[in-house]
């Protein structure tokens, strides 16, 4: 059964002196998180990383970064530790502080995949479930109404953009959310809201 986060989870583990410190995030917060890593550890030695993702066609795709460490020694470990607990829609990276000590490449393979194993057994892990772009439209004077029962539902809105008379609200939600939307929302049909 495909699993995903959707918070960012962290971990960190020492191995002869080298500090492992291990970030599992959702896929929307990778990019960001990784720029954002390179600031905070300037000193860090290496930031390997590894992710997987549906595309449109609801293939996994799976990309890793040993960077710079020996090939193969690092982000195929991560990724490889992924596949078996069936992540998917999420990363893992792992900032590495060299401690002085070379582990070689069969370290570096436990290592890694140990800083991995462990920030997942840290983690929140939810079963996956698909989820679809969702698009409506409220004027202006249901927007607080509708902020709270998205708020309240725990349902995240991606964007929303400001026209004259309204409202466009765009949101990813699975046939369940769109359920309890529905039954929320059309009683605003006459008063200002309709699907896109």
């Amino acid at each position: 059964m495909l699993q995903t986060v959707t918070e960012n989870f962290t971990n960190e583990i020492e191995i002869k002196k080298s500090k492992f410190i291990s970030f599992l995030v959702p896929t929307n917060n990778f990019d960001s998180l990784h720029i954002q890593l390179k600031e905070k550890y300037p000193k860090a030695n290496h930031i390997v990383w590894a992710k997987r993702y549906l595309n449109e066609y609801e293939q996994i795709v799976e990309n890793c970064s040993d960077d710079g460490e020996p090939k193969g020694t690092s982000g195929p470990p991560v990724l490889n530790v992924m596949r078996g607990c069936e992540l998917i829609e999420c990363g893992i990276l792992v900032v590495r502080y060299f401690g002085g000590i070379k582990l070689g490449t069969g370290g570096l393979v436990r290592a890694y995949g140990s800083a991995a194993k462990d920030v997942i057994s840290n983690a929140q892990i939810i079963p996956y479930i698909k989820k679809e772009p969702f698009k409506f439209s409220t004027i202006y004077s249901l927007v607080p109404r509708f902020e709270h029962f998205l708020e309240k539902e725990n349902l995240y809105v991606d964007r929303r953009e400001y026209k004259s008379e309204s409202v466009v609200w765009f949101l990813n939600l699975s046939k369940e959310e769109q359920n309890l939307f529905l039954e929320f929302a059309s009683m605003f049909e006459r008063d200002g809201f309709s699907i896109l």
